[in-house]
Protein backbone atom coordinates (compact mmCIF):
# COMPACT_ATOMS: atom_id res chain seq x y z
CA UNK A 1 0.00 0.00 0.00
CA UNK A 2 1.26 3.70 -0.73
CA UNK A 3 0.61 6.61 0.40
CA UNK A 4 0.74 10.07 -0.32
CA UNK A 5 2.26 12.98 1.35
CA UNK A 6 0.38 15.03 3.25
CA UNK A 7 1.63 17.92 1.79
CA UNK A 8 0.63 16.93 -1.60
CA UNK A 9 -2.22 15.87 -0.75
CA UNK A 10 -3.21 18.75 0.52
CA UNK A 11 -1.52 21.70 -1.91
CA UNK A 12 -4.23 23.03 -4.32
CA UNK A 13 -2.41 23.82 -7.93
CA UNK A 14 -1.56 27.20 -8.28
CA UNK A 15 -4.29 29.59 -10.07
CA UNK A 16 -2.47 32.06 -12.99
CA UNK A 17 -4.12 35.46 -12.13
CA UNK A 18 -5.79 37.26 -14.74
CA UNK A 19 -4.10 39.66 -16.61
CA UNK A 20 -5.42 43.29 -15.33
CA UNK A 21 -6.48 45.50 -18.69
CA UNK A 22 -4.54 48.02 -19.42
CA UNK A 23 -5.95 51.70 -18.97
CA UNK A 24 -5.06 54.68 -20.08
CA UNK A 25 -5.04 57.30 -21.70
CA UNK A 26 -1.45 55.91 -23.63
CA UNK A 27 1.45 57.43 -24.27
CA UNK A 28 2.32 56.61 -27.74
CA UNK A 29 6.42 55.78 -26.92
CA UNK A 30 4.86 52.77 -24.33
CA UNK A 31 1.58 51.45 -25.65
CA UNK A 32 0.24 48.12 -24.25
CA UNK A 33 1.07 45.27 -26.39
CA UNK A 34 -2.93 44.45 -26.63
CA UNK A 35 -3.59 48.62 -27.54
CA UNK A 36 -1.65 48.18 -30.89
CA UNK A 37 -4.08 46.76 -32.72
CA UNK A 38 -6.91 48.83 -31.86
CA UNK A 39 -7.61 51.35 -34.93
CA UNK A 40 -7.02 54.64 -34.45
CA UNK A 41 -7.47 57.77 -36.28
CA UNK A 42 -4.24 59.42 -36.25
CA UNK A 43 -4.41 63.75 -35.75
CA UNK A 44 -0.75 64.08 -34.97
CA UNK A 45 -0.49 64.42 -31.17
CA UNK A 46 -3.87 62.86 -30.16
CA UNK A 47 -4.56 59.08 -31.62
CA UNK A 48 -8.20 59.02 -31.07
CA UNK A 49 -10.70 55.57 -31.60
CA UNK A 50 -13.92 55.66 -33.31
CA UNK A 51 -16.82 55.73 -30.57
CA UNK A 52 -20.15 54.14 -32.22
CA UNK A 53 -22.90 57.00 -31.61
CA UNK A 54 -20.39 59.69 -31.31
CA UNK A 55 -18.87 62.13 -34.01
CA UNK A 56 -15.55 62.76 -34.33
CA UNK A 57 -15.00 66.65 -34.84
CA UNK A 58 -12.10 69.03 -35.01
CA UNK A 59 -12.06 72.90 -33.73
CA UNK A 60 -10.67 74.75 -36.36
CA UNK A 61 -9.02 78.68 -35.97
CA UNK A 62 -11.21 80.26 -39.09
CA UNK A 63 -8.07 82.86 -39.00
CA UNK A 64 -5.47 80.38 -39.62
CA UNK A 65 -6.28 76.93 -40.38
CA UNK A 66 -5.02 75.48 -37.10
CA UNK A 67 -6.89 72.52 -35.70
CA UNK A 68 -6.85 73.80 -31.68
CA UNK A 69 -8.82 70.54 -30.30
CA UNK A 70 -10.67 67.20 -30.86
CA UNK A 71 -14.42 66.77 -30.27
CA UNK A 72 -16.47 63.56 -29.60
CA UNK A 73 -20.04 64.97 -30.07
CA UNK A 74 -23.20 62.94 -28.95
CA UNK A 75 -26.83 63.88 -28.68
CA UNK A 76 -26.89 64.21 -24.79
CA UNK A 77 -23.31 66.10 -24.76
CA UNK A 78 -19.53 65.92 -26.11
CA UNK A 79 -16.12 65.17 -24.96
CA UNK A 80 -13.28 67.57 -25.58
CA UNK A 81 -9.74 66.62 -26.13
CA UNK A 82 -6.44 68.77 -26.33
CA UNK A 83 -2.81 67.93 -25.06
CA UNK A 84 -0.13 70.33 -24.00
CA UNK A 85 3.67 69.90 -23.30
CA UNK A 86 4.58 69.10 -19.66
CA UNK A 87 8.09 68.95 -17.84
CA UNK A 88 9.15 65.23 -17.36
CA UNK A 89 7.47 64.01 -13.69
CA UNK A 90 5.97 67.24 -13.13
CA UNK A 91 2.00 67.67 -12.05
CA UNK A 92 1.12 70.05 -14.83
CA UNK A 93 -2.03 69.74 -14.29
CA UNK A 94 -1.82 71.26 -10.05
CA UNK A 95 -0.53 73.99 -12.18
CA UNK A 96 -3.20 74.55 -14.51
CA UNK A 97 -5.98 74.45 -12.55
CA UNK A 98 -6.13 77.16 -10.76
CA UNK A 99 -5.89 79.57 -13.67
CA UNK A 100 -8.47 77.87 -15.14
CA UNK A 101 -10.73 78.62 -12.13
CA UNK A 102 -9.85 82.09 -12.21
CA UNK A 103 -10.55 82.57 -15.90
CA UNK A 104 -14.05 81.07 -15.51
CA UNK A 105 -14.54 83.36 -12.70
CA UNK A 106 -13.27 86.30 -14.39
CA UNK A 107 -16.00 85.68 -17.39
CA UNK A 108 -18.52 85.65 -14.22
CA UNK A 109 -18.77 81.70 -14.04
CA UNK A 110 -18.39 79.42 -11.15
CA UNK A 111 -15.60 76.92 -10.62
CA UNK A 112 -15.55 74.11 -8.08
CA UNK A 113 -13.37 71.32 -7.20
CA UNK A 114 -14.46 67.71 -6.43
CA UNK A 115 -12.70 64.32 -7.13
CA UNK A 116 -13.10 61.85 -9.90
CA UNK A 117 -11.60 58.71 -11.63
CA UNK A 118 -8.17 60.84 -12.54
CA UNK A 119 -8.40 62.89 -9.40
CA UNK A 120 -9.14 66.31 -8.96
CA UNK A 121 -11.38 68.24 -11.35
CA UNK A 122 -13.16 71.31 -12.07
CA UNK A 123 -16.78 71.30 -12.08
CA UNK A 124 -17.33 75.01 -13.96
CA UNK A 125 -20.76 76.61 -14.99
CA UNK A 126 -20.40 79.57 -17.48
CA UNK A 127 -23.01 81.95 -18.74
CA UNK A 128 -22.98 82.09 -22.61
CA UNK A 129 -25.69 83.31 -25.40
CA UNK A 130 -27.45 81.12 -27.42
CA UNK A 131 -27.93 81.68 -30.74
CA UNK A 132 -31.78 82.89 -30.50
CA UNK A 133 -30.01 86.07 -28.70
CA UNK A 134 -30.90 84.35 -25.59
CA UNK A 135 -28.49 83.53 -22.56
CA UNK A 136 -27.92 79.88 -20.87
CA UNK A 137 -25.70 78.04 -18.72
CA UNK A 138 -22.84 76.05 -20.27
CA UNK A 139 -22.01 73.06 -17.66
CA UNK A 140 -18.94 71.77 -18.19
CA UNK A 141 -16.27 68.96 -16.33
CA UNK A 142 -12.88 69.29 -16.69
CA UNK A 143 -10.51 66.33 -15.92
CA UNK A 144 -6.75 66.98 -16.19
CA UNK A 145 -4.38 63.90 -16.67
CA UNK A 146 -0.83 63.91 -16.19
CA UNK A 147 1.40 61.69 -18.42
CA UNK A 148 5.28 61.54 -19.33
CA UNK A 149 6.58 65.00 -20.43
CA UNK A 150 2.16 65.61 -21.44
CA UNK A 151 -0.60 66.69 -20.02
CA UNK A 152 -3.86 65.80 -21.37
CA UNK A 153 -6.95 67.82 -20.84
CA UNK A 154 -10.55 65.82 -21.35
CA UNK A 155 -13.72 68.26 -20.77
CA UNK A 156 -17.15 66.70 -20.43
CA UNK A 157 -20.01 69.56 -22.09
CA UNK A 158 -23.80 69.04 -21.46
CA UNK A 159 -25.21 65.88 -19.44
CA UNK A 160 -21.90 63.98 -18.84
CA UNK A 161 -20.43 67.27 -17.37
CA UNK A 162 -23.59 67.61 -14.82
CA UNK A 163 -24.45 63.90 -14.03
CA UNK A 164 -21.08 62.60 -13.33
CA UNK A 165 -22.42 59.38 -11.96
CA UNK A 166 -23.58 58.81 -15.65
CA UNK A 167 -20.68 59.76 -17.36
CA UNK A 168 -18.92 56.51 -17.40
CA UNK A 169 -19.36 55.66 -21.15
CA UNK A 170 -17.83 59.07 -21.63
CA UNK A 171 -14.75 58.64 -19.05
CA UNK A 172 -14.05 55.21 -21.07
CA UNK A 173 -13.43 56.76 -24.33
CA UNK A 174 -11.00 58.63 -22.16
CA UNK A 175 -9.28 55.80 -21.35
CA UNK A 176 -8.40 54.89 -25.33
CA UNK A 177 -6.85 58.24 -25.63
CA UNK A 178 -2.99 57.84 -27.30
CA UNK A 179 -1.09 60.98 -27.11
CA UNK A 180 1.99 61.32 -29.06
CA UNK A 181 4.62 63.63 -27.51
CA UNK A 182 7.09 63.87 -29.75
CA UNK A 183 10.88 63.98 -28.78
CA UNK A 184 11.30 68.02 -29.03
CA UNK A 185 11.97 70.37 -26.75
CA UNK A 186 8.61 72.54 -26.30
CA UNK A 187 7.74 75.13 -23.72
CA UNK A 188 6.24 73.86 -21.08
CA UNK A 189 2.10 74.57 -21.43
CA UNK A 190 2.19 74.71 -25.06
CA UNK A 191 -0.67 73.04 -26.86
CA UNK A 192 0.55 69.85 -28.75
CA UNK A 193 0.11 69.87 -32.52
CA UNK A 194 -2.96 68.59 -34.32
CA UNK A 195 -2.81 67.47 -37.90
CA UNK A 196 -6.28 66.45 -40.20
CA UNK A 197 -6.52 63.68 -40.93
CA UNK A 198 -6.11 63.52 -44.97
CA UNK A 199 -9.72 61.67 -45.53
CA UNK A 200 -10.81 64.66 -43.68
CA UNK A 201 -13.61 66.86 -45.03
CA UNK A 202 -14.24 70.46 -44.08
CA UNK A 203 -18.02 71.58 -43.37
CA UNK A 204 -18.52 75.28 -43.54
Amino acid sequence: MKFRRKAQAETAPEETPEPVPAVGPFDADDLPEAERAVERIDLGSLRIAPAPGRELRLQVDEKTGVVQAVLLAGEEGALELRAFAAPRGGDLWSDVRPQLAADVARRGGTAEEREGRYGTELVCRLTVKLADGQTGVQPSRIMGINGPRWLLRATLLGRPALEPETAEEWERLVEGVVVHRGQGAMPVGEALPLTMPPQARRVE
